[in-house]
């Protein structure tokens, strides 16, 4: 669908960009300003509204985080020296920085706006591509994610009402604190794609990991082999998602588009497009509209290849949101990577395509090869879970 298709929103404040774990660490936030530049530079959010919601207070993190915890965020906030490591805070995946607490609760804010807007109306799809910090726990930070905005957002759609809230994550790494949110909440189903676990943090996200007695089938997970490439990603994202979506008729869906699958990121192992990533962001924008009655709140997540990749992709999720998708070969403004040399002392990309579209792959109804890795994973997972939702394996 490339038409208008509802009022969008984009979630935006300049301050969400003080989510900096320091100089040397890979979550690196000229990531976000780069991407609002790029989102500009093409006119990718034209026709949206813009909206700079406020911080998630206290009951809302509560949803959630544990109380313990959000108070041992605003300590560290408060004094950073003071992080010892406990609560995941002070580590070196999260180091503890000043306004740390007040940055985290912007962002989830910002989300948690987004489910708000989708739910009552007041959009059809919302983006906040500076949320998708899918790895923080209700008690601990965790993977460079402090407060879980994903899960804040499905937890307050769930105390607005909402029976069945989808959950589809394609960023490299599993969706590990989403999953743990909901583990024993059938109303949320949470779908993850990535990198096998025996080859990637957090190491967890097998086949096996469906659910909790009374929710079981409610949590699925498609472990790739490292190398998987554009055909066998987006192969695996059609043999598992759709049929799910179709069982599952969520109200809303809400997406994880981390863009840590590209070949260029320098934290994971597999190798896809920018182009793939695209394809599987029409994809979600289709599959809300086929399953959801088109309420869509869709949310980065890693990706430290930071000028290079992010920026493009999530221009692309910004502008198909929009109703607008940019074409693959569109030549980026000049003025865009000026400012990226300005910024970064890095050469910018020249087009919005890795030169790899369109993309192709296999249909999973056309037969599987038994002996291949991409194919037993998706066996693995179809195996495991698909019965437990009633479908066949």
């Amino acid at each position: 669908m490339t038409g208008m298709s509802g009022r969008a929103q984009l979630m935006w404040d300049e301050a969400v960009t003080g989510y900096d774990f320091g100089r040397d660490h890979p979550m690196d936030p000229v990531r976000l300003a780069l991407t609002r530049g790029l989102v500009d530079a093409l006119g990718a959010a034209r026709g949206m509204d813009v909206v700079a919601a406020r911080a998630a207070g206290e009951s809302t993190l509560r949803l959630v985080h544990r109380e313990d915890y959000v108070e041992a965020v605003k300590a560290v906030s408060a004094d950073p020296a003071s992080a010892d490591g406990s609560y995941g805070l002070g580590t070196e995946d999260d180091p503890a920085f000043a306004g740390m607490h007040e940055v985290s609760a912007l962002i989830a804010g910002q989300s948690v706006a987004a489910a708000e807007a989708v739910w009552h109306g007041g959009a059809l799809h919302a983006v906040n591509f500076a949320g998708g910090l899918h790895h923080a726990m209700p008690g601990a930070a965790s993977g460079f994610c402090v407060y879980n905005d994903p899960a804040l957002a499905i937890a307050r759609l769930l105390e607005l009402g909402a029976e069945r809230v989808a959950y589809v994550d394609v960023d490299v790494h599993h969706g590990d604190g989403v999953q743990a949110a909901f583990w024993e909440d059938p109303r949320v189903l949470t779908i993850s794609l990535h990198e096998h676990p025996r080859t990637l943090f957090p190491q967890t996200g097998w086949p096996e990991e469906t659910g909790a007695e009374d929710a079981e089938g409610s949590a699925v997970n498609v472990a790739l082999p490292a190398g998987t490439g554009d055909a066998g990603w987006l192969r695996a994202f059609h043999a598992v998602v759709p049929e799910l979506l179709a069982g599952f008729r969520p109200q809303v869906l809400v997406t994880q588009h981390g863009a840590d699958t590209h070949f260029e990121d320098p934290l994971a192992h597999l190798a896809v497009s920018l182009d793939a990533q695209r394809a599987v962001q029409l994809a979600c924008h289709e599959l809300a509209h086929q399953y959801a009655d088109g309420r869509w709140v869709a949310l980065g997540g890693g990706g430290y290849a930071v000028v290079d990749v992010v920026p493009r992709s999530w221009t692309h999720l910004v502008a198909i949101a929009a109703g607008r998708p940019v074409e693959p070969a569109t030549v980026i403004p000049e003025s865009w990577r000026q400012e990226v040399y300005a910024r970064t002392r890095q050469p910018a990309p020249m087009r919005m395509t890795d030169g790899r579209w369109p993309v192709s792959w296999k249909d999973w109804e056309d037969g599987y090869d038994p002996a291949d890795r991409l194919d037993q994973a998706i066996v693995a997972v179809r195996r495991a879970a698909f019965p437990l939702r009633g479908l066949l394996a």
